[in-house]
């Protein structure tokens, strides 16, 4: 329909999550009209992101060193570990200001119907990391489920509360507030820091 390299650049945009064709044609004739330096901007900071950022060695949150600013931050109470399927989800608990713990990123949840169970996430790490503390600090006592409060987010933290309730560390859920079907990614401050203060102990 258009000229073979915006052709190819539309294809390539409406392959981006939540950007259809209509709006992938809309971002690249938008693209077409920036100066070559700022499109060299934003070529450049994709290819850095790709180059430069990696997962957290401890916590699997992207970072762009080993290891990432929370788990090296020695003010953070290592006590208490909050468990999120992605890493978006951690910036969204950070904006309530009202935790100051660490965090482990699952990267995902377990979904049957897309084939990912147990095995696909880091969940061995995460039990790893609860039995063998490796940084000095006092170990866990505390794991907060943070998973999105839906059928998979659901299914994930259950799973998670079998594993670690032996473990002899007290597993929370956050508390209602929280839309069911929703993703934690886009709560809003309030309603997320309420959820956070209010989180109940699994299986109680």
């Amino acid at each position: 329909m258009f000229a073979p390299p915006l052709q190819r650049l539309i294809d390539e945009l409406s392959k981006l999550p939540g950007i259809g064709p209509k709006s992938a044609q809309r971002v690249a004739f938008y693209l077409l009209k920036v100066t070559p330096s700022e499109a060299g901007l934003l070529a450049d900071s994709i290819t850095e992101v790709k180059e430069k950022v990696r997962l957290c060695a401890v916590c699997f949150n992207v970072a762009d060193e080993e290891i990432c600013q929370y788990c090296r931050d020695s003010r953070r109470d290592s006590t208490v570990v909050c468990v999120v399927q992605e890493p978006p989800d951690i910036a969204a608990i950070e904006r309530t200001r009202e935790y100051q713990g660490l965090y482990h990123v699952l990267q995902g949840a377990i979904s049957p119907i897309e084939g990912i169970g147990p095995d696909h996430l880091r969940i061995r790490e995460l039990l790893e990391r609860l039995r063998h503390p490796a940084d000095g600090r006092p170990p866990a006592t505390e794991v907060i489920v943070a998973t999105n409060p839906n059928t998979e987010g659901d299914a994930t933290a259950m799973y998670l509360e079998r594993l670690l309730t032996p473990l002899g560390v007290r597993v929370t859920r956050l508390a209602s507030g929280l839309p069911v079907g929703g993703d934690l990614e886009y709560a809003d401050e309030v309603t997320l820091g309420r959820a956070l203060g209010g989180r109940r102990q699994m299986g109680a």
